[in-house]
């Protein structure tokens, strides 16, 4: 019998060894699985940076394109309104001249007058505005000088006269005035 008690006794001694190097080990391993969780989720944090940037990158630049498409859709807009009142403006100048020279008294002079009137408020609820120059000193970026003469009463470089008149759209000269300037 001392042999069967010796026996677990000596069973009992083996395993305390074990079970602490084991544990030692067990340890050892875990803190080697920490750190290299710790490594991956670093890697994953730099690059979840890494994607955030670039996602916030990509949508600032797609924010820019539609803002610049809308800018260049609008310019374009205003470039074709502008060609097509440039071409429209010969009619009203006629219509102008003709009123400028109308018989007194006669009724379709008077309904020449109403179509011009509303023609020129077309005009205007599209964004034309006439261009004021007379009286004003000479602008190239306004006016287009067609005669240089002598003025009494008038300083040098202001318009003298209106020939025809100019006009914008928004900001932009869609047909220079044309005057006459004082010498």
């Amino acid at each position: 019998m001392t042999d069967k008690t010796d026996k677990p006794e000596a069973k009992d001694q083996e395993e305390t060894p074990v079970e602490a190097v084991s544990t030692a080990e067990n340890v050892e391993q875990a803190e080697a699985d920490i750190e290299a969780l710790k490594e991956r989720l670093e890697e994953a944090e730099t690059k979840a940076a890494e994607n955030l940037d670039g996602w916030q990158r990509s949508q600032a630049e797609f924010v820019n394109y539609k803002n610049r498409i809308q800018r260049d859709q609008e310019t374009r807009r205003t470039t074709m309104k502008g060609d097509i009142l440039r071409r429209v403006l010969p009619v009203m100048d006629d219509l102008e001249r003709a009123l400028a020279n109308r018989p007194a008294g006669d009724p379709w002079a008077d309904g020449l007058e109403l179509i011009l009137r509303k023609f020129q408020s077309i005009m205007e609820a599209e964004g034309l505005t006439r261009i004021e120059a007379e009286g004003k000193p000479f602008d190239p970026n306004f006016h287009e000088a067609i005669s240089h003469e002598p003025a009494n009463g008038v300083e040098s470089g202001f318009v003298i006269a209106v020939v025809q008149n100019g006009y914008l759209l928004g900001e932009r000269v869609i047909r220079p005035a044309m005057v006459r300037v004082a010498q």
